[in-house]
Parts: structure tokens; sequence; C-alpha cells
């Protein structure tokens, strides 16, 4: 079963809704409302707001004369870096579309021994932008993540420590078997099942209800985004010739699109209706 935790659905939220429907700035009356609509108690949600403003992630705001939270710059691009990541799929046919010989990007590290957190620290971040091991202090991924791996990068102080190389591999082993060293392929699938398991019903449940009732839409497209937006990192998005022919992601990218072109703009409008925004009447 899938579980949602306050402060990633508000991160989903604020990548959502919060920039584009709301300029980033979001009241808290008016958040506590709409997290309500997935679940989330007062509490919880105060909680988690907590936890974000200590990550600086949201600062204290006005909103209209109200006690309100915006996104700190830093968030901003953040959830700009992941826009293309996340929301990629959304291009019918993406998956799959590089041919295995396109270029790579290499990230090669030397951390001294003094500053085992750094090395920790970044470690994790590249893991969660993607890279895979290759060997000891180089890690491996497809050219199209450099970018956003430069500006987190920076982003966290890591850059010191960091070369990216671009290029394509030349052998010895054939690189369809060298990308499972790199990456646990089984365990990415599994990703990819178990967002299957819990959105593919609920793709299937909408099309006998139209129009979209707004606050059942944004319930449930933000839970699929919530659950979706992590499979992007995970997945290093290799080209179909590189993968097992039961490949779970291409179903998974394409439930994904439907339900964002299904219930994405009902959910805005229920944000809308709870935030003040004319919009919304």
């Amino acid at each position: 079963m899938t579980e949602y935790t306050p402060g990633s659905l508000i991160v989903t939220f604020f990548g959502a809704y919060g920039r584009a429907e709301l300029g980033g700035r979001v009241p808290v009356a008016a958040l506590v409302r709409l997290m309500g609509a997935v679940d989330i108690d007062p509490r919880s949600v105060r909680s988690a707001v907590s936890r974000l403003k200590r990550r600086e992630f949201l600062v204290p705001d006005r909103v209209g004369g109200a006690a309100g939270y915006a996104l700190s710059d830093d968030a901003r691009q953040l959830l700009a870096d992941g826009d293309r990541r996340i929301y990629g799929s959304l291009a019918k046919g993406a998956e799959g579309a590089e041919a295995a010989e396109a270029a790579w990007v290499l990230a090669v590290f030397s951390v001294p021994e003094t500053e085992r957190r750094k090395r920790h620290l970044l470690r994790s971040r590249l893991a969660r932008l993607g890279f895979g091991t290759a060997a000891p202090g180089v890690w491996i991924a497809r050219a199209h993540i450099q970018e956003e791996a430069r500006h987190t990068l920076r982003r966290l102080e890591l850059n010191a420590y960091v070369d990216l190389f671009q290029g394509t591999r030349l052998g010895f082993e054939p690189t369809v078997t060298a990308v499972r060293r790199w990456w646990d392929l089984d365990a990415i699938a599994e990703l990819h099942r178990t967002f299957l398991d819990a959105h593919e019903p609920v793709l299937a449940h909408w099309p006998h209800r139209s129009p979209a009732p707004p606050q059942a839409a944004f319930r449930d497209y933000l839970r699929a985004l919530d659950t979706w937006r992590r499979l992007p990192y995970a997945d290093p998005g290799l080209p179909a010739d590189l993968l097992p022919a039961d490949w779970p992601g291409a179903r998974a990218a394409q439930v994904f699109r439907e339900l964002h072109a299904r219930l994405r703009e009902a959910g805005g409008r229920y944000v809308r209706e709870n935030t003040g925004d004319p919009r919304g009447q």
C-alpha cells in the first residue's frame, strides 16, 4: 500500500499548483484546507510546514494580509529543475527514444576523509538524481540530467569535490550488461509496478466521471503525482534497447500521462476555489 506523508504531499502541491496557480505563496489556512482533501489533518500540516521551514524550502510570508508561506529561491530552483524530469513522460513516446550509444555524463569525485558528512551527502544526492555507480568515486547517468546535476551540486556547495564529464561509452563489456551493474533494475521495475498497482485502478475509475469533480480530481492527481515524481529520479531513463523486454516503466509513464490529462486542470479549479483566486469562481 502506498503511504503518503504530509511533508511530501506539501512539496508535491507546491510543484503542481503552488507556483502556477498561486505564485508560490499560500495562506496557512488555505494550505490546511487543501491538505484536508488528501486526508492530512491540520496538526500534521503545521508540523510538516515547520520541517520545511527548517530545510529552507518554505519561508514565512503574508498573503493578502494573512499568515502564509512562500517558496524560497532554492526551492523554486529545485522545483524548476524537477519539472523536465517529472513531466518529461507527458511527451508521448519519450520513453526509450534515445539510442544506446547516446551521450553519458560521469561524475568523478574525491572528498577528504575529514569531510565524511559531505561524502555521504554527495553520494546520496547523486543517487537521488539517478546516477548509478560505475566504479568507486565514479558515477554515471544519461547526459540529459547534467544541468540539473550542476544546479544541485552548486546549491549544496558540493561542486568543489566533483568533476563532470560528458561522452560516449567505448566498451568492452556490452552496455546492456554494464547497466545492470550500475543500477538495480529489478528494484526500479518494482517501483514502477507499485505505482501501477496504486494508480492504474484510479485511472480505470475516472472515465465514468465526467465532468471531473474538482475535489476528487485534486485528491487523486496529487496522490498520483506524489508517487510518480520519485520514479524519474530512481529510473535512469535508459533507452529501450538497454532494458528488459517486460520493463513496466512505459506503462507507468502512460498511466501518469493519462491521469495528468484528465485530472490536473480540474484539480486546479479546486485549488482556486479554496484560495480565493477569482478564476475558481
